[in-house]
């Protein structure tokens, strides 16, 4: 295990005007996990008041826990390895049964212990995060599409399962059509990020795609657009519209109380889908996003639709909005 980063206070830590001994300390680390996943944008909207009040601090636990370690493997400077290490300890201190043992210190994974506790949740998934993020810092080019989804094992699919387990689903059948769906927002991520992925040395388009389409890394590197390129991007945002369909069935075994939340991460990641078709594939000259405004409006529709008892994800959303040539 890489050691040169040792203590706890290297890792993103959120300030806490109270010590961990003071009443409302708990309380407090579940707002820290709130305010962060307020304060970064993703595709979907996390923790919406339609999720059960009682499930939300959960949601948020969660998300501070794979937010910060995909910043880890992103972002931090210095040894990265060693803070996954560091971020391994804390997690592993969830785990501690004893009444001698010393348990998590650092505020997220307080706030995530009580998580782990009250629903049952294995280590696995959180330690399949934390390796993706390990396998990034090694591996920074994808041979093959099996490969990536392979890789989405790690990465996206862990996030499904965890939230599955607040929902009381341990079903490997039901594990499975999430792990679709995961997938298809991972994928969509990658075709969003290509340019800030190429700034820190990854490109997640396979290879052999590349290749298929005649793209080279030197196109990607100067931001080319011409239509080798947008035919790859369209190749690439069709097939990871068919995982977005294949994984919706997923919400007939949800309970209502969860449906919408569902709804709204499937309408984010096809929203960003179709803002890449909007921009013609152009995926270099600037990063496709879900502006706040059109999250609103996905929010009023899958609250509408919900009280309609209509599908809460319209057809319309899961096709291509691109001009075909």
């Amino acid at each position: 295990m890489n050691r040169s980063a040792k203590s706890v206070s290297e890792l993103p830590t959120p300030t806490i005007e109270i010590g961990p001994s003071d009443p409302g300390y708990l309380e407090a680390t579940f707002s820290a996990c709130k305010q962060l996943a307020k304060s970064h944008y993703e595709n979907f909207t996390v923790g919406s008041k339609m999720i059960p009040k009682k499930l939300r601090p959960h949601f948020y636990s969660i998300y501070a826990f794979s937010r910060c370690v995909d910043d880890l493997g992103d972002m931090a400077e210095g040894d990265r390895l060693a803070l996954l290490d560091l971020w391994e300890e804390q997690l592993d201190a969830c785990y501690l049964n004893s009444a001698n043992s010393k348990g998590p210190t650092h505020p997220y994974f307080i706030a995530l212990a009580q998580t782990i506790r009250l629903f049952n949740i294995p280590a696995v998934p959180f330690k399949m995060l934390i390796e993706a993020n390990r396998r990034d810092q090694k591996t920074t080019r994808t041979e093959t599409f099996d490969d990536l989804l392979e890789y989405c094992t790690y990465s996206a699919n862990p996030v499904g399962h965890l939230i599955l387990y607040l929902c009381g689903i341990k079903d490997k059948k039901l594990q499975r059509l999430a792990d679709l769906t995961c997938t298809a927002l991972q994928l969509a991520n990658f075709w969003q990020d290509v340019t800030r992925d190429l700034k820190i040395g990854r490109i997640y388009i396979p290879i052999e795609d590349m290749q298929r389409f005649g793209i080279s890394e030197h196109k990607l590197a100067i931001g080319k657009i011409d239509d080798s390129f947008r035919a790859l991007m369209r190749f690439e945002v069709d097939r990871t519209r068919q995982f977005f369909v294949d994984g919706y069935s997923l919400i007939q075994f949800l309970d209502p109380s969860i449906r919408s939340d569902f709804a709204l991460f499937t309408r984010g990641g096809l929203s960003i889908l179709q803002q890449i078709e909007r921009e013609g594939f152009d995926v270099l000259s600037s990063r496709p996003t879900v502006s706040g405004y059109e999250k609103g409006k996905i929010l009023a529709s899958t609250w509408i639709r919900s009280k309609l008892g209509i599908s809460l994800v319209p057809k319309s959303a899961f096709k291509s909005v691109a001009r075909h040539t």
